[in-house]
């Protein structure tokens, strides 16, 4: 059982850090808007799962060895801005489609697509892993109890917390989609930029150091 200071303490800090938009805000928003409320969640939901799977690597010990290995780093993140990129040359390749597929609802094999896509982008986010190596075990108190059930917990704590900001992002975005529905012009520029904004971020991470 984690201490209630330290839980308190923790909530606090993931709170801030979510609160400010990142590239997942950045990634969720660009889903909300160009496919829908119901895409957004979904890509909330892929992400917070493949966020979640970092926290259980980093319980059993593997975050360590993504810290302390420059050649696994580099191999996830790598990965990881493939991904972003690949996903915004398909976003902008489509920016003219986007008229039609906003009068079509989403289908239940679309929705597991786009949550397959988010939990690729959720696992493959090195930035992440390292922040959880980082900061989860200053929160572990060893005195009351194993130490990956405790990082287990506030994992779960980060995630409920991000699944509700993102959760957020993500309807706020999809109400303003209704204004861009009425203009083909804006259902292009919106798509359009949402690609290369993917792209940008893939890129981003791509060139991305460490901190050591």
């Amino acid at each position: 059982m984690l201490p209630t200071e330290h839980l308190l303490a923790f909530v606090v800090l993931a709170g801030v850090l979510i609160a400010v938009p990142g590239p997942s805000v950045l990634f969720v928003v660009t889903r909300s808007l160009t496919l829908g409320r119901r895409a957004g969640l979904a890509t909330v939901a892929g992400n917070t799962a493949g966020v979640y799977v970092q926290v259980v690597f980093v319980a059993v010990g593997v975050g360590a060895i993504v810290q302390e290995s420059i050649a696994v780093f580099t191999a996830i993140k790598l990965a990881g801005a493939l991904y972003l990129v690949y996903l915004g040359v398909q976003a902008f390749r489509r920016r003219r489609c986007l008229a039609a597929v906003l009068n079509v609802p989403v289908e239940q094999r679309l929705a597991r697509r786009i949550l397959a896509d988010a939990f690729v982008v959720g696992v493959a986010n090195p930035k992440v892993v390292v922040f959880f190596v980082a900061v989860l075990p200053l929160f572990v108190d060893t005195s009351v109890g194993s130490v990956a059930p405790q990082i287990l917990t506030l994992g779960v704590v980060f995630c409920v917390i991000a699944l509700v900001f993102d959760s957020t992002w993500a309807l706020a975005a999809a109400a303003a989609r209704n204004w861009l529905v009425r203009s083909p012009r804006r259902l292009e520029a919106i798509g359009g930029t949402g690609g290369l904004v993917m792209i940008g971020l893939g890129a981003g991470l791509a060139v991305s150091g460490r901190s050591d």
